[in-house]
């Protein structure tokens, strides 16, 4: 998309063909031009796969967690809950706030956290690609706040954990582009996204798989909220463009602190 006149050219145009502005490159190719780690993490993913690795990692440590209180599915749950699951319990009675962020990091089981990787894999290389880095970690973080915070008021009895909430996120901000830019493309994208929501929220609704679609709605509305308030990364920077890199540092910073009190609560649980 051309970052003066919206519309949408090819990747391989440097001057918009229809305002004759020169373009520039895409976001996501904007921060390092090299191959990152020797071509291994591709820059669309780059951000993606981070998240990956440190899913993958806190499900190893669940599964190492239970194994030592024993095995089974009562030591997984417990493992779950030490490790930082949405409990509304202990987030609003105890004010564990830090659950709202490390419950989209874990995962109740390999189906769970297989289905959830395969989604985000190229969800979350679209929006990057799209929105650029600094947008996307906004846009996962709010949503997973916003998803489990939804959890928690509509149901906070149950623990609930996954980074659907999150991919919900993602899916809304590009509603929110299909939204806000309208054009045949726009509309294209708006419809492909809204079906993908509305399949995973159906997918919900089956009895047989216990789904949250309470975090997952309110991931979906974080997500679109966002999406829709940011807009597109523009070629030159400026005041706006320095904003959402100090608010993707702070989103950063803040799920550092919350998997620091996770570790706390560990510790005083041992």
């Amino acid at each position: 998309m051309c970052p003066h006149c919206r519309a949408f050219i090819t990747t391989d145009d440097r001057v918009c063909p229809y305002c004759k502005e020169k373009v520039g490159p895409r976001a996501v190719d904007r921060g390092e031009p090299g191959a990152i780690l020797g071509g291994f993490i591709p820059h669309a993913r780059f951000t993606t796969i981070i998240i990956l690795l440190i899913n993958f990692g806190m499900y190893l440590a669940t599964l190492a967690l239970s194994s030592a209180a024993g095995g089974g599915d009562r030591a997984f749950s417990l493992a779950l809950d030490i490790l930082g699951a949405k409990d509304g319990m202990l987030i609003l009675r105890y004010h564990q706030w830090w659950r709202l962020v490390t419950a989209g990091f874990l995962h109740g089981g390999l189906t769970h956290i297989l289905m959830n990787s395969w989604v985000l894999f190229d969800l979350g290389a679209q929006v990057e690609e799209v929105y650029g880095t600094y947008r996307m970690i906004v846009f996962y973080f709010l949503s997973t706040v916003g998803g489990f915070y939804a959890s928690t008021l509509w149901n906070p009895i149950v623990p609930s954990v996954g980074a659907s909430a999150g991919i919900f996120g993602l899916i809304g901000a590009m509603i929110a582009l299909g939204v806000r830019h309208r054009s045949a493309l726009g509309d294209h994208i708006r419809a492909l996204y809204t079906r993908w929501a509305i399949y995973g929220l159906i997918f919900g609704l089956l009895p047989i798989f216990n789904i949250d679609n309470a975090a997952h709605l309110g991931g979906l509305a974080a997500g679109f909220c966002a999406g829709y308030v940011a807009g597109l990364p523009r070629i030159s920077g400026g005041v706006n463009e320095t904003l959402w890199r100090i608010l993707s540092f702070v989103c950063v910073g803040l799920t550092a602190l919350c998997f620091l009190e996770m570790y706390l609560w560990f510790a005083a649980q041992r």
